[in-house]
């Protein structure tokens, strides 16, 4: 399985907006400068969290995107479908229809197992990242960034914020 780059990026800048003040928003541009990538992929990115009901927007000079919900009401998984979709990662053709010793009247009652296997291999990466919110990030985060790194990203990026 492999997602789009935007899945990341989201998530980067789902963990930024964290930690926004209350009224404050980042523009789609402070949000790429920070991290580096191109603002028009990453503003479909944030346009599907917006859609998705996990961003708030506002337009003008100091408009931007801010959470629409606190940080531990939003999990990783909300965050991936609102990039990637909700669709399965696997798609059963039923290639097993294909094979040459199979008796044409052959009627299947249950999926094939391979279908079965993939299918509960997506739910459990599914439930996984469900159970992982932007609190439990912001955390994760006190934990593995120097203070100095975090407060300066912080400025930063609060200078910015409109």
């Amino acid at each position: 399985m492999k997602f789009r780059n935007q899945v990341e990026w989201a998530l980067h800048c789902c963990a930024v907006m964290s930690s926004l003040p209350e009224g404050r928003y980042l523009s789609t541009r402070s949000l790429s400068e920070f991290h580096g990538v191109p603002k028009e992929y990453l503003g479909k990115a944030l346009q599907g969290l917006s859609k998705a009901g996990l961003v708030l927007t506002t337009l003008g000079p100091t408009g931007g995107y801010r959470l629409a919900r606190e940080a531990g009401q939003i999990t990783f998984l909300d965050i991936v479908e609102a990039v990637e979709g909700r669709k399965s990662t696997f798609q059963c053709s039923e290639i097993r229809a294909n094979n040459p010793c199979r008796p044409a009247d052959a009627c299947d009652d249950k999926p094939c197992a391979v279908a079965r296997i993939m299918w509960r291999a997506d739910e459990a990466w599914r439930q996984s990242l469900a159970a992982v919110t932007l609190a439990d990030l912001q955390e994760m985060l006190a934990e593995d960034l120097a203070p100095d790194m975090l407060k300066r990203s912080f400025d930063w990026l609060l200078d910015r914020a409109g």
